[in-house]
């Protein structure tokens, strides 16, 4: 048995924990930028704000309607995801942090009343986080999450949770599910199902699996087993090693400088040698990049990336901003103005299979350690590299953001008697 957990329209939950006010108020939260909505509350919803409205062209609906804003605070959510988990693991022997907003729970072997159960998990979470979660339960994570979705509709009368397995009438259900809710279905992929005359979920379930890998690959062969019933999609204790790493911003102005980009691609290549660090990774290869805005039609588009390889696997912060800044100094122009720039690591490995070269001079490894240390005790940028402070132009723009709550001891919540 498997039983999914997921957070409530999660970025607008973190926002409702510290200003409880906003509770059964609209709200909306922006990409980066402040550019278009990423995130929405219900009652947004029944507004009708669509998921990914560029804010520019609805903010007076907004201001009409007396929907709340906020600009993405990522520091918050992801602390507040932290919390979550934490409290969930305790719930279950094995668990899958699936998402920021999402984690199977391992239910195998638990008591009977699974429901009475998730209500208990789903309490204490909310009591603990002050964030709400809706739980869904199946014999597979492809059902468990479909139950979920049941969950967060309000298609039980038990509250934020659903047992597949009592329902009355699951074929029901499922022909009232279309394939793209399901997990693991795209919308290209359920335009083939169409195809070959499959047009609901119920429809899916009972096409022959063999046939259904034939048509299109192992992975809906699964999917169908799993519909009926029959796991085939294992938990993830450790989620698999990442590929590769992509550390990239949209800017909050338009930069022309060479030194406004350099500063910029210094802190993408600091923060991924951060994301190395713990993931204990290296990578043999870094690419920078820049690019004007493809929308802007009024001034000349332009966009390039240089790639430098290591002689050595790295995960050392000083050379990953050596190369960048290198890369930058090949394809940088004047005369252009830049919206987005960025580093990619493409060619990752584990640390500890790195090849090492015998003439090496330095152990960079001792220098991120101590550099981590400092910032996990001092709070983040404590210390940095001084290229990463050549401007602040780079920033994004987030006039709507609320405070780190959680991670900064000068916006620590202030309460008075």
């Amino acid at each position: 048995m498997f039983a999914l957990a997921d957070c409530n329209n999660f970025y607008a939950s973190c926002e409702r924990v510290f200003q409880p006010r906003l509770e059964g108020k609209p709200i909306v939260v922006l990409s980066n930028n402040d550019g278009c909505v990423i995130a929405r509350s219900n009652e947004a919803k029944v507004l009708q704000v669509a998921m990914g409205a560029p804010y520019f062209k609805i903010q007076p609906y907004v201001q009409q309607e007396g929907i709340a804003v906020f600009s993405s605070n990522y520091a918050l959510y992801g602390d507040l995801s932290h919390r979550v988990m934490q409290v969930l693991s305790g719930f279950a022997p094995r668990v899958e942090l699936y998402s920021i907003d999402e984690c199977f729970l391992d239910f195998t072997g638990l008591p009977q009343d699974l429901s009475g159960y998730g209500l208990q998990i789903c309490k204490t979470v909310k009591q603990w986080t002050g964030i709400p979660i809706s739980i869904g339960i199946a014999p597979t994570k492809t059902l468990a999450k479909l139950a979920n979705r049941l969950a967060k509709k309000g298609y039980s009368a038990n509250g934020p949770v659903v047992d597949w397995r009592n329902i009355a009438d699951t074929d029901a259900v499922l022909a009232a599910t279309a394939l793209d809710d399901l997990w693991g279905i795209s919308r290209r992929t359920a335009v083939k199902l169409q195809a070959l005359g499959i047009d609901n979920a119920l429809a899916l379930r009972r096409a022959d699996p063999k046939r259904m890998r034939q048509q299109l690959g192992v992975v809906m062969e699964r999917i169908v087993y799993e519909l009926q019933g029959q796991s085939c999609i294992p938990l993830e204790a450790m989620p698999p090693p990442r590929k590769q790493i992509l550390t990239s911003r949209s800017f909050g102005e338009k930069l022309s400088s060479f030194n406004d980009l350099r500063a910029a691609v210094s802190h993408f290549a600091a923060r991924s040698a951060e994301k190395l660090h713990r993931q204990h990774l290296a990578t043999s290869v870094l690419c920078v990049f820049v690019a004007t805005s493809p929308f802007d039609t009024r001034n000349p588009s332009y966009s390039n990336s240089a790639t430098t390889v290591f002689n050595q696997p790295t995960q050392a912060a000083a050379d990953l901003i050596q190369a960048a800044h290198q890369g930058l100094q090949r394809i940088y122009k004047p005369g252009f103005s830049y919206q987005r720039a960025g580093v990619i690591l493409p060619d990752l490995q584990p640390m500890a299979w790195a090849q090492k070269s015998l003439f090496a001079e330095r152990d960079t490894n001792e220098l991120q350690d101590t550099l981590g240390q400092i910032n996990r005790r001092y709070g983040k940028n404590t210390v940095r590299y001084a290229s990463e402070m050549l401007s602040q132009r780079w920033h994004m723009r987030q006039q709507f953001k609320s405070p780190s709550y959680t991670t900064q001891w000068a916006e620590l919540l202030a309460v008075r008697a």
